[in-house]
C-alpha cells in the first residue's frame, strides 16, 4: 500500500491538534457517520438525525473548513427496499446496489437545500494499492474540496467484496469497514481530525451491556492500551468497538487526533469542536509517525 499523504493541492497547513482544547482549529476533518447513524430503529433513513448532522457540515464548509464524509448505511436502506435480510454475498452486494443511490439522493438533496453539492466517491483497496490510482483519487478529492464540494466516499460494495466477507486467511485487507476506511482517508489527506460516529457514546473499560461497572474513557494518550472489550459487532453495521479502536489507533500513529463519539447525541459536531468532553479523544503521535 502507498503510505504517502495524497497531493495538497490547496496548501493548507495542519493544525497539529494535540488535546481537546485545540479541536476548534480543525479545518480538514474527516466524518465518518455509522450505520446505527445514518438508520434509525426500523431500519430508514434518520432524516432528523442526518439533516442536524449535514448542517453542522455545511456550517464548518461555510466557515472556511473542508470536512469530509465517510457514510455507511448502503446495505441497510438496500435491504429494506427489496425487502429482505441479505445473507450470502451476492445479495449484500445487491442491497449496496440498491442502497446506494437512496444514501447519496438523501445527502444531494440534503446539502443541496444548504447551498452546497455532495459528491460520491466509491472505493475499492486498488484505489489505495496502485500508486496510480492513488494518485488520481488524491487530485479528485483535492479538486472537489478546492470547488467547495462535499465528498461522501463509501467503498463500492457492489464490485467489492472485502468489506462483506472475512478476507482469506492469506490475505491482510487494506481496509476491511469504514472505520479503517475513515482513517486511512484521514492519513492520506493530512487531515486535522477524524471523527467517527456511531451509536456508541465512548470506549469503555469494559463492554457497558454486560457490565454495569463499566466506564467510559475519555482521553487515551498515544499508544495507550486502556483495559477494554473490544469483542462484538452491531446488528446492521459491521465495524464494531474492534474495528474502531483499530481506526483511532492507525489515525493517531499517523499524527491524526481520533474523536469516537455517538453520532445519536444532538449538536455532536459542534460540541465536539467546542472542547466538550465527549466520546474519547485518541491522542495522536507527536511525530506522526508509528
Amino acid at each position: 500500500m502507498d503510505t504517502q499523504p495524497l497531493p495538497d493541492m490547496l496548501g493548507l497547513t495542519r493544525a497539529h491538534i494535540r488535546n481537546r482544547a485545540e479541536l476548534g482549529a480543525a479545518r480538514r476533518i474527516v466524518v465518518k457517520f455509522g450505520t446505527q447513524v445514518v438508520l434509525d430503529a426500523e431500519g430508514r433513513p434518520a432524516l432528523s438525525r442526518l439533516y442536524g448532522l449535514m448542517e453542522a457540515v455545511a456550517v464548518l464548509r461555510r466557515r472556511g473548513a473542508q470536512p469530509v464524509l465517510v457514510s455507511s448505511g448502503a446495505v441497510g436502506l438496500g435491504a429494506r427496499q427489496l425487502g429482505i435480510q441479505p445473507s450470502g454475498l451476492s445479495q449484500k452486494q445487491a442491497c449496496a446496489a440498491a442502497g446506494q443511490g437512496q444514501l447519496m439522493s438523501i445527502y444531494q438533496e440534503g446539502f443541496a437545500r444548504m447551498g452546497l453539492c455532495a459528491a460520491q466517491v466509491l472505493l475499492t483497496e486498488d484505489d489505495f494499492a496502485d500508486p496510480v490510482r492513488h494518485a488520481n483519487l488524491g487530485r479528485t478529492l483535492e479538486t472537489l474540496l478546492s470547488l467547495d464540494a462535499i465528498p461522501v466516499l463509501n467503498e463500492n460494495d457492489t464490485v467489492s467484496t472485502l468489506e462483506l466477507e472475512r478476507p482469506a486467511a492469506d490475505r491482510t485487507p487494506i481496509f476491511s469497514d469504514n472505520d479503517h476506511l475513515s482513517a486511512l482517508v484521514a492519513m492520506h489527506l493530512d487531515a486535522d481530525l477524524l471523527v467517527l460516529l456511531s451509536d456508541v457514546s465512548a470506549l469503555h473499560t469494559q463492554n457497558p451491556d454486560l457490565y454495569p461497572e463499566a466506564t467510559p474513557v475519555t482521553d487515551v494518550p498515544f499508544n495507550a492500551c486502556p483495559p477494554v472489550e473490544v469483542e462484538g459487532t452491531s446488528d446492521r453495521g459491521r465495524g464494531g468497538m474492534a474495528s474502531k479502536l483499530e481506526a483511532a489507533r492507525l489515525a493517531a500513529a499517523q499524527g491524526v487526533p481520533v474523536v469516537l463519539a455517538s453520532g445519536l447525541v444532538p449538536r455532536i459536531l459542534e460540541r465536539i469542536l467546542e472542547g466538550e468532553p465527549l466520546g474519547t479523544f485518541f491522542a495522536p503521535s507527536a511525530s506522526g509517525q508509528p
